[in-house]
């Protein structure tokens, strides 16, 4: 499956990729679905994310089956382990929807360092 990955820009400067890399490399966590897994593709969604369809595209365009959504866009980080809710993006299911609909490309909610007890959405 070929994947594109879209991050936040609130976290660009501090996080560069390596859990997500590495979980879609070895397809696990939020990959864990697909046999094999290859990059595509990386961006960054920019506040307020009006460009978010054009970076799906973009990514469609370059071979994506799917696009990611990292998981930083929607849990935060507490005592070293990742909570569900208050990521970086307060609308992170309605970019996940527009680039699904601007595509008709599955988007899914979810890379590395899943929450406990999180099952992946897919849009």
């Amino acid at each position: 499956m070929k994947i594109g990955l879209i991050r936040c820009e609130k976290n660009e400067d501090r996080c560069p990729l390596t859990g997500c890399l590495t979980c879609l490399k070895e397809t696990k966590e939020g990959f864990a679905n697909y046999y094999e897994a290859q990059l595509t593709g990386v961006f960054t969604c920019h506040c307020p994310g009006e460009n978010v369809g054009n970076l799906g595209k973009i990514l469609k365009a370059k071979g994506a089956q799917a696009i990611h959504f990292c998981t930083c866009s929607f849990s935060r980080k507490e005592d070293g382990k990742w909570k569900l809710g208050q990521g970086f993006c307060e609308n992170v299911d309605g970019l996940l929807k527009k680039v699904t609909n601007e595509t008709g490309l599955p988007c899914v909610k979810g890379s590395a360092h899943l929450p406990e007890g999180y099952s992946v959405e897919t849009f």
